[in-house]
């Protein structure tokens, strides 16, 4: 097995106001000695800002503001920005995150040239109802019955964890994104192609655009888009969230997979055990959710990957591990068809 080091606990909630709940979920990118964090502020009643900090090195925090990065301005916003996952694309910042309108949880995109001033692009995801789901996908017999088992109380299908690859795959932006029990892969020309009448298509055509699905007991539950994919002479390393359900509630665990370069949905290896899981304290116990390891931001220094996470949900940790002994573990667990 690969030795994961547990760095610790990097972020705490601060006597700020706009976080005065928790602080989960960072989006993480370096440019130059600086890393940049952009992360999910909880204020009381679950209501979710972004806030930022930038770090010196991997682990001390140099910068923190005081204040939201980005805040709420409209309607399919109104509740909160949750979750952000940040690449870049070209000369261009794309910042992910889960629009929450109290009812409704949707990927939704900001965009930037400078990591400073950012434009919403607004929902990217699909926004139909579980019914009109059905009925689209009804006659791809394969599909995993949990699909329609998941969140049916909400009024649109509920389709989170919108996480870009860094480059064009194929002259196309491709992002992943989470329906779940399983992670979904689209790619299109521009973000302005993703209209309605693609995502019919899509739908017609499901069972196409899956990614990943639940494979081992401590992602049985279900599987989501994790941090961004990091590109390997090997293939696509992801790292997502596995998920599965025991007597104490859902635990969430770190994992690891090898996807095609050019065929992104090809499946190359797997690891078939968690990268890391909850052990820790601060992972085990949280002030509403226990057991939570929720990867969403990496950086590299040499050979090390930091990975950089929520934990119960709660506060920002990370964890280090080699990115060569990493995929050579991955190499030794590849996928059989």
């Amino acid at each position: 097995m690969i030795t994961v080091k547990k760095e610790g606990v990097l972020l705490r909630q601060a006597e700020f106001d706009f976080e005065n709940e928790s602080v989960l979920n960072p989006a993480v990118i370096k440019e130059g000695d600086t890393i940049y964090m952009f992360y999910r502020a909880v204020h009381t009643r679950n209501y979710s800002t972004i806030g930022y900090c930038e770090l010196d090195g991997p682990l001390l925090v140099k910068t923190r503001w005081e204040q939201p990065f980005l805040t709420p301005e409209f309607d399919y916003e109104s509740h909160g920005m949750e979750d952000p996952r940040i690449v870049k694309i070209d000369d261009t910042y794309y910042l992910s995150y889960v629009a929450f309108d109290g009812d409704n949880a949707l990927g939704a995109l900001a965009t930037s040239t400078d990591l400073k001033t950012f434009t919403k692009q607004g929902i990217i995801v699909p926004k139909i109802t579980y019914d009109d789901f059905d009925r689209y996908t009804k006659t791809q017999s394969n599909l995993n019955e949990k699909y329609l088992r998941y969140s049916r109380g909400a009024h649109i299908l509920a389709d989170k964890d919108v996480v870009f690859f860094p480059r064009r795959i194929k002259g196309k932006l491709t992002f992943l994104h989470r329906i779940k029990p399983d992670i979904q892969l689209t790619a299109v020309d521009e973000i302005a192609d993703l209209t309605d009448e693609f995502w019919v298509n899509y739908f017609l055509h499901f069972d196409e655009h899956i990614f990943l699905c639940p494979k081992y007991p401590h992602e049985v539950s279900y599987v989501g888009s994790g941090c961004p994919p990091i590109e390997t002479a090997h293939g696509w390393l992801i790292i997502y969230h596995g998920v599965k359900d025991t007597v104490k509630g859902y635990e969430y665990s770190c994992c690891a997979a090898l996807m095609g370069l050019d065929e992104p949905c090809k499946e190359i290896a797997r690891l078939p055990y968690p990268l890391f899981k909850p052990d820790q304290d601060y992972e085990l116990m949280g002030g509403d959710v226990d057991d939570v390891c929720f990867p969403t931001g990496t950086v590299l220094q040499g050979d090390t990957l930091y990975i950089y996470y929520g934990a119960a949900d709660e506060l920002i940790a990370a964890a280090s591990v080699s990115l060569s002994g990493l995929i050579e573990e991955l190499l030794k667990n590849k996928t059989v068809k």
